[in-house]
């Protein structure tokens, strides 16, 4: 059965659902997973999105700051929320797909917001960043992010680090920026390599090209100098890692009118 899934950090759903309802109209995945919804659970809009199908509704979210959420057409049959770090920062939400969903055989969707880091890459000097490396190392020892005897899982997100040279517009001028610091890139792959998992998006476009999901609010073309980097990820298990059929960035929703400065990623996995 084929899913499609999209991830977007959409900084605040509420100031941009009219983005994300359009977007779900274009594109109308089957799991729209966002990040930085900025948005207590109690506040999030989902008479909008069930008027667009979207019934299903898992959230881990605050007032004002950072948050995640899974929404999706499909009914899914177990939601779960971890805290990293000992801190309660709604930095991941995930759910479980099954034969309520149509599958056979269940699936796991992760959501993914991973610290920033703050400007400063020194763990010594900058707090945030020190939080970024240890919430990495912690989802590189997480047990339930080692998908193990052929189950099926997807990690998707804002993962907040650039790993490949050409995820970033330069990779030399970018190696002492947060997010593509050697440190990062390091510790991104040590997750990565710890489940196992394949990154979706360049096994559709090769590690020689550049692919970006980000775009600094500070360009004041972003589009002419095309200064990005690829902070959103889509991961699957090894068991999935040739059933993803489709990806695709919409790299047009950062034209949008108010738009995040990240935008979506969407795939088709055959579940």
């Amino acid at each position: 059965m084929p899913v499609t899934i999209s991830t977007w950090n959409i900084n605040s759903v509420r100031l941009r659902i009219d983005l994300v309802a359009k977007f779900l109209k274009a594109v109308q995945p089957d799991v729209l997973c966002l990040q930085e919804t900025k948005c207590p659970d109690d506040a999030f809009p989902l008479k909008r999105l069930a008027r667009l199908g979207y019934t299903h509704v898992a959230t881990n979210g605050q007032k004002g700051y950072h948050g995640v959420a899974i929404v999706s057409r499909l009914p899914f049959e177990a939601v779960d929320r971890r805290s990293f770090c000992d801190k309660q920062d709604c930095r991941h939400v995930a759910v479980t797909l099954s034969e309520e969903a149509g599958l056979k055989d269940p699936a796991v969707i992760h959501n993914f917001y991973v610290p920033a880091g703050g400007d400063e890459p020194d763990p010594a000097v900058n707090p945030k960043f020190a939080h970024k490396l240890a919430f990495l190392d912690e989802m590189r020892d997480a047990e339930t992010l080692h998908p193990v005897n052929g189950a099926r899982a997807i990690l998707v997100g804002d993962l907040n680090v650039a790993p490949l040279e050409h995820d970033v517009w330069s990779h030399k001028q970018m190696l002492r920026v947060v997010s593509h610091t050697p440190v990062e890139c390091e510790k991104l792959g040590a997750v990565q390599a710890a489940g196992g998992w394949v990154d979706a998006m360049r096994a559709h476009v090769p590690a020689s090209e550049k692919l970006y999901t980000w775009w600094s609010y500070r360009a004041a073309d972003w589009a002419a100098s095309d200064r990005g980097r690829r902070l959103d990820h889509v991961w699957v298990s090894p068991a999935i890692g040739d059933r993803v059929s489709a990806m695709t960035v919409t790299r047009a929703a950062r034209g949008w009118p108010q738009p995040s400065d990240h935008v979506p990623v969407t795939v088709t996995v055959e579940l």
